[in-house]
């Protein structure tokens, strides 16, 4: 799938201040730090689209994108360390869980990881908690430009998902600076569409 457009369309508060055209949505959210506005931009096909900053935890609101006028890419803020205030924090973690609670226009989940880790209770967490949920997700590993050894690392990490939580997600190997792994993401976005 090409991306011909792609536009910002609104931040959101709130899941009741979302937009409310029901059309399939994707959102994608990691933890702090994660590259997740990189990446965005990098399927989204522009530069500035999602704010890249340098510090952790920028994003505070659930920002929508559309692609294509087909369908939304969300960009969640993310959740765990970030230098804010443990009262923003909070917000941000009601904020992320009534999205998800609520939000029927959802199709699947994207889940970053950054390649260069072993897998974090934070991750191992926020996945058992959208499984508990009954949420289908995919997971995206960022960063793959930063190691030399990548593709095992994301083979060991989902071994050690399929043996904790015996699910076996579809995954992908991504590197925004190098565009690597997008053009599979928009496969598999365009599959789940069609269905």
């Amino acid at each position: 799938m090409d991306v011909f457009k792609s536009e910002f369309i609104a931040s959101s508060p709130n899941v009741k201040t979302c937009p409310n055209e029901f059309i399939p949505e994707y959102p994608f959210i990691g933890r702090s730090n994660v590259g997740k506005s990189s990446l965005v931009n990098s399927i989204c096909n522009k530069k500035n689209l999602a704010k890249i900053s340098g510090k952790p935890g920028k994003t505070k609101l659930i920002n929508h994108f559309k692609i294509n006028n087909s369908w939304y890419l969300t960009d969640l803020p993310g959740y765990g360390y970030a230098n804010v205030s443990k009262t923003i924090k909070k917000n941000i973690d009601k904020l992320i869980t009534e999205y998800f609670l609520n939000r029927k226009q959802i199709k699947l989940i994207f889940l970053i990881i950054d390649i260069r880790h072993k897998p974090l209770d934070i991750d191992l967490n926020f996945m058992s908690w959208l499984i508990n949920q009954g949420k289908r997700f995919s997971v995206i590993f960022s960063k793959c430009d930063k190691l030399k050894n990548g593709k095992f690392n994301a083979q060991e990490y989902m071994l050690e998902v399929k043996k904790t939580f015996n699910e076996n997600p579809k995954y992908f190997i991504t590197s925004s600076k190098k565009k690597e792994g997008i053009e599979e993401i928009l496969k598999h976005i365009n599959s789940q569409n069609i269905l």
